[in-house]
């Protein structure tokens, strides 16, 4: 398996039809002309529509997500002088924390990852999976979830039911259950509910980590809404540790050529074993490129679910609490000022706050290393535990000082 530069996703002017999170950013006369990142939730996020007779629970609000990092609000200063420029020019270039979690320990897990024996034929896969695969409706819109449980854990992503105080579940029996949220976690974007009903059928996991580029896959899910309740694409592994930033957020994913659209979010990606190995979250689109979809490994997800699960929550993560932005070359020379992370918020009673760093700060290093950028200071914050030590070097009125920070934890 191999690693690529993470995908940098770009808005920019044309004519396009935009849907997702992102509808209420742009109006029916911009346009795109790269590689666009759609998250798939309902295209168009309308009530859905009756299923066989019934009516599924949903709201027509559009959510828009704000990533929540340890280091959160990053701007761009030369982002906004280039804008000035060319009315036309965004960014969306953030490469926050890493998404694993080693906090899980010794915790219970309801996900057990089961060996490859008998490979099956795509009917009978689909057999095999169809009704531990769920629809789900909420303020955020309609998307699809795996049943992990008998009694009623469901895996799904956290762009589907974010905001929503009232999310509904349809059954692959067409009954409707009201769900409650266990926990979400934007980072990783995962999320776990859970509904009250008898005789469910729990879907068999498989390990993500022993997928080879080839081999076959299936995607289920709800592609645009609950007209096409259930639907099963077919495809290939294109490739694995696949990096793709989204909503300020980089993911390492596994790439299918699976058809994945808007409503498969939360469903399974599944091998020729009927099992899930990947949880279907992203697709990517535009002018130069149709046909990537990208689901999160299971092997990955499992602590994060786990975590929500017993805690609510992903514990461990360290937490520095700053807000700040980039000063890149372009932006030193702009600005006179050095190259780093320039501190422009201090959250209350923060670590770095305690510590002594000031609004106007500007990160220059952590524990003797260089960085220039926030994605690198937070690689290295990462390496490390709450309740850790960091030394972090800062340049104030032109003279670096280190300043000793405490790590703290990351909540919601």
């Amino acid at each position: 398996m191999y690693s690529v530069e993470p995908t940098k996703i770009k808005w920019c002017r044309g004519r396009a039809t935009f849907y997702g999170r992102y509808d209420k950013r742009f109006d029916s006369n911009q346009q795109y002309n790269t590689i666009t990142y759609f998250p798939t939730d309902d295209a168009y996020h309308r009530q859905p529509k009756k299923h066989n007779g019934l009516k599924a629970l949903g709201f027509v609000a559009c959510a828009c997500a704000i990533s929540a990092v340890s280091i959160a609000g990053y701007i761009s200063v030369s982002d906004a002088v280039e804008a000035r420029k060319n009315p036309s020019y965004s960014s969306n270039e953030i490469l926050p924390p890493t998404a694993d979690s080693s906090a899980v320990g010794d915790t219970p897990s309801l996900i057990e990852l089961a060996s490859r024996e008998n490979a099956m034929s795509i009917p009978e896969i689909v057999e095999k999976i169809t009704p531990s695969v769920v629809g789900i409706s909420s303020a955020a819109g309609t998307g699809s979830g795996i049943i992990m449980s008998e009694d009623g854990y469901i895996i799904t992503n956290a762009h589907v039911v974010e905001n929503s105080d009232a999310v509904s579940v349809l059954l692959h029996d067409d009954s409707e259950h009201n769900a409650i949220i266990i926990g979400t976690d934007k980072r990783t974007d995962l999320a776990v509910i859970k509904i009250n009903a008898p005789s469910l059928v729990p879907a068999e996991f498989g390990n993500s980590d022993e997928l080879v580029v080839g081999e076959t896959v299936i995607a289920i899910g709800n592609p645009l809404g609950f007209d096409f309740y259930g639907s099963v694409t077919g495809g290939i592994i294109s490739g694995l540790e696949r990096s793709l930033t989204i909503d300020d957020v980089t993911l390492t994913l596994i790439q299918t050529d699976a058809a994945i659209n808007g409503g498969n979010s939360g469903g399974p990606l599944v091998n020729s074993y009927g099992q899930v190995i990947g949880i279907n979250s992203a697709k990517v689109a535009g002018t130069i490129a149709e046909g990537m979809g990208f689901a999160i490994p299971m092997n990955n997800a499992k602590p994060i679910v786990d975590d929500l699960i017993n805690n609510g929550y992903v514990t461990g993560r360290p937490l520095i609490g700053i807000s700040g932005f980039d000063i890149d070359e372009r932006t030193s020379k702009y600005y006179n000022m050095p190259m780093g992370v320039y501190v422009a918020q201090l959250a209350p009673s923060s670590p770095a706050s305690i510590a002594g760093i000031r609004v106007g700060d500007v990160i220059v290093g952590i524990n003797g290393e260089q960085i220039t950028t926030m994605n690198g200071l937070n690689e290295v914050k990462n390496k490390f535990s709450p309740n850790d030590t960091v030394t972090l070097s800062v340049s104030r009125n032109g003279i670096v000082s280190n300043f000793s920070v405490i790590l703290g934890e990351e909540k919601p």
